[in-house]
């Protein structure tokens, strides 16, 4: 249990006043129109959405997931925390790509490479799963806050579910993305101050990193300080086909766009800033700080794992770096941290409740109910989304009870279907909305089966993550494929215009005559 000074409390007190103030400071701006409400106006420096990038992937799930997957397989574990390497990627091709669209969402740019009936339906299906599942992390995100508190106060966990979520919708309400993108500018140098702050404090209490390595021989466990320390090439807990299909998911999946759960919230940074060059600079800069993190934080871990050896709950060791905050750090700076805390927690749902809000607003509400709505009433009706986001994702985090697997199944299985489809939309001009609407479908269904339903009912046997993973994009090929096939490519004039727009790369060599046919690519390369 933790007790909070006067300092505690004035660093925590301090820091809530500066968030609501950015609320109150911003409102002018995010009232101003839609895009600034959901875009900032579509004018910012790179290097302010690359701070939201890093401030959004750093919340209060993440040092549990990483401490947990640390925890468990040593410094190998890291691999599981490479997923934002498609960045790496995505920054020089499908960041380019989606920025030169303008579209305000994946949803929305679905209408511009697809058309017909089959664009319209991907449009409102994206556009709902968005909403979903920008409540469901939220739920999870707003677990993972209430098990801290639960850890230092010990609070009901839905106090630390519902209260400090509730705080953040102050200033997302009143200026919308300009109150989120500037709250993050913030809030990611406090974090990253914080997380270095703690990681050392708790390498210092296991006796610093060569007492660590020391001790972790004594115990016989210096496997855990190597990163390629598998258990086998298929066998054990980590093995090295894991790695392999790792380095495949997080390489290649720069090439298409959705490829991660983490794509949607990086697709309104690449919107927001001012050019082409600034969006590839931004997810670039943002990753490289979130890798960097990870590796700090590992050291750290280790270092708990010497001092709290062999704890067997996920639920418990996963609040490691938690603990060595709490347990070790001076009295004065535990309040500094617990700020931090609520930094990291606010930055992500902030994100995602403006993220959620702008396709429900944009692509539900005034594409399909109100094309007519005005600019206010636009806004209005996004923070209405807002508000309706908020009290769901209640609901969704108080369904959550372990954060790791909850993050694992939503990161990976859920895409895993949807994982080749969101890069052949981008590279291939035969691959179409029927198509790409039937693997989603597919992937739905076909993702509980394989990892819910058939293991618990004995027909099929517990498979390890990334055996999930190629069984899942195995069956919705099975399925997708044919379906494109079978079905009528896109028009050539709507893919002829897509193409001047947007100038993907890959097998576009019949779209591609057209547009150079009707002089399209050089009007465009005049306009560069």
């Amino acid at each position: 249990m933790v007790t909070f000074t006067m300092l505690d409390w004035f660093w925590l007190i301090l820091f809530m006043l500066l968030m609501v103030g950015c609320g109150v400071l911003f409102y002018r701006l995010g009232k101003r129109s839609e895009s600034d409400f959901f875009l900032a106006g579509r004018g910012l420096p790179w290097w302010l959405p690359a701070s939201s990038v890093y401030a959004t992937h750093t919340a209060t799930d993440t040092p549990m997931w990483v401490t947990g997957v640390i925890y468990r397989y040593g410094l190998s574990g890291l691999w599981y925390t490479f997923f934002p390497a498609w960045c790496a990627i995505s920054a020089f091709v499908s960041t380019r790509i989606f920025r030169r669209s303008v579209a305000y969402t994946q949803a929305e740019w679905n209408i511009l490479r697809f058309g017909g009936l089959g664009a319209e339906m991907l449009r409102g299906w994206i556009a709902g799963w968005q909403v979903f599942m920008n409540m469901f992390i939220l739920g999870w995100v707003g677990m993972a806050m209430g098990k801290i508190c639960e850890l230092a106060f010990g609070w009901p966990v839905w106090i630390g579910l519902i209260a400090f979520s509730s705080i953040c919708a102050i200033y997302v309400l009143a200026a919308g993305y300009w109150g989120v993108v500037m709250a993050d500018f913030q809030q990611g140098i406090i974090a990253l101050a914080v997380i270095i702050m703690v990681s050392v404090w708790g390498i210092i209490a296991a006796g610093g990193p060569g007492a660590i390595v020391t001790r972790l021989g004594d115990m016989g466990e210096s496997w855990r300080l190597n990163p390629f320390a598998f258990s086998g090439w298929f066998d054990g807990d980590f093995p090295a086909a894991w790695f392999v299909t790792m380095l495949f998911i997080a390489v290649l999946g720069g090439f298409g766009m959705g490829t991660s759960i983490d794509w949607y919230p990086e697709a309104q940074r690449i919107q927001s800033n001012k050019t082409v060059r600034d969006a590839s600079y931004s997810i670039w800069w943002g990753s490289l700080l979130v890798l960097a993190r990870n590796s700090i934080w590992a050291v750290a871990i280790l270092g708990f794992y010497v001092l709290f050896p062999n704890i067997q709950e996920t639920s418990d060791y996963e609040l490691g770096w938690f603990r060595i905050a709490f347990e070790y750090l001076p009295s004065g700076m535990v309040g500094f941290f617990f700020a931090a805390i609520i930094a990291i927690h606010l930055s992500t749902v902030s994100t995602h409740l403006n993220l959620g809000a702008v396709y429900a607003t944009r692509d539900l509400f005034k594409h399909y109910f109100k094309p007519e709505a005005t600019e206010k009433q636009v806004i209005w009706f996004g923070r209405l989304a807002t508000f309706v986001l908020l009290i769901g994702s209640f609901f969704y985090g108080l369904m959550m009870e372990e954060i790791t697997s909850w993050l694992i199944f939503a990161l990976w299985l859920m895409a895993a279907g949807v994982w080749l489809p969101n890069i052949l939309q981008v590279i291939w001009w035969r691959f179409n909305a029927w198509g790409y609407l039937a693997s989603w479908i597919t992937n739905l269904g076909m993702s509980w089966l394989v990892v819910w339903i058939l293991p618990s009912f004995g027909i099929l046997p517990e498979l390890q993550d990334y055996q999930q993973f190629w069984l899942l994009m195995l069956l919705g090929a099975l399925v997708y494929i044919p379906v494109t096939l079978l079905t009528k490519p896109e028009k050539m004039d709507h893919l002829v215009k897509y193409y001047a727009m947007s100038r993907p790369i890959g097998w576009w060599g019949p779209v591609r005559r057209e547009a150079e046919r009707l002089g399209l690519l050089i009007k465009v390369e005049e306009a560069k």
